[in-house]
């Protein structure tokens, strides 16, 4: 697992010192797409480490990050460069979309 579990704590580290592009999925444990997605992230992570850093955020758990990035439904991935959020996308996509994103 490459997937680095985000908390309000570790997001500046984590995520806005970053060099490299980051992608960060909120979700949470009872949501079915969510779980649909999250072999999608754990592919995209296993596949490009060192490339991208990808994290992940129960909502459940950090509730404070998902309000500070407006998360209002679930499944949520943002993409970050350079400490920007550079793009959003809700609900339910495919491998190719997610990457797209980057």
């Amino acid at each position: 697992m490459n997937e680095v579990v985000l908390t309000n704590k570790n997001f500046t580290f984590e995520v806005e010192k970053c060099d490299i592009p980051v992608l960060v999925d909120f979700w949470a444990t009872w949501c079915g797409p969510c779980q649909m997605l999250a072999t999608i992230i754990s592919e995209i992570a296993d596949e490009n480490v060192g490339k991208i850093k990808v994290c992940k955020v129960n909502v459940d758990e950090e509730m404070e990050l998902a309000e500070q990035f407006n998360v209002e439904s679930i499944p949520t991935v943002l993409c970050f460069k350079n400490g920007k959020l550079t793009k959003k996308s809700i609900g339910y996509c495919s491998k190719q979309e997610i990457l797209d994103l980057l």
